[in-house]
């Protein structure tokens, strides 16, 4: 079976999400052990680590940029990767307050981190998760998408 970095970030979500994420150096090698003993293969494992260090980055490089409300144009690459109805859900979220601008270019930054050819909605939900789990003063917003996720919830009425 062909395991991709985002199969190896939701299974260390789902199993691990109690501990401190953003503190994985620690724990590293325990971790990496683990996710061998599942059945991940090292490359995925070590792309995985790469893609946690760079939220942590990230995040730490937009903390400081404005949060004022903006127009958001996608480059080409990211119109590939991600259709329109990943962007409307993006929308969604910003302007049902979930995701704020600086979050909403980290959750972008991670998408296109994951080099995968497309996203699906399910996968931008567990990276909005994950972005927002290691974003502080944003507790609020991780439960409400958590809910979406978790409970299969339509995201929105017609």
């Amino acid at each position: 079976m062909k395991e991709s970095v985002l199969d190896v970030l939701m299974y260390l979500f789902e199993h691990y999400v109690d501990e401190d994420m953003e503190d994985l150096e620690p724990d590293r090698e325990q971790l990496e052990i683990r996710l061998l003993d599942a059945g991940f293969p090292t490359t995925e494992i070590d792309r995985a680590f790469d893609w946690l260090d760079g939220l942590v980055e990230q995040g730490s490089a937009l903390a400081n940029t404005g949060t004022n409300a903006s127009l958001r144009l996608y480059t080409q690459a990211e119109m590939t990767r991600m259709d329109s109805e990943l962007r409307g859900f993006l929308l969604f979220l910003e302007q049902g307050g979930i995701l704020t601008p600086t979050t909403r270019e980290l959750v972008i930054d991670r998408v296109m981190a994951l080099n995968e050819e497309e996203i699906d909605l399910e996968q931008l939900k567990w990276v909005v998760l994950m972005v927002l789990f290691n974003q502080p003063d944003r507790e609020l917003a991780y439960s409400e998408l958590e809910d979406l996720v978790f409970e299969e919830t339509p995201p929105y009425l017609h």
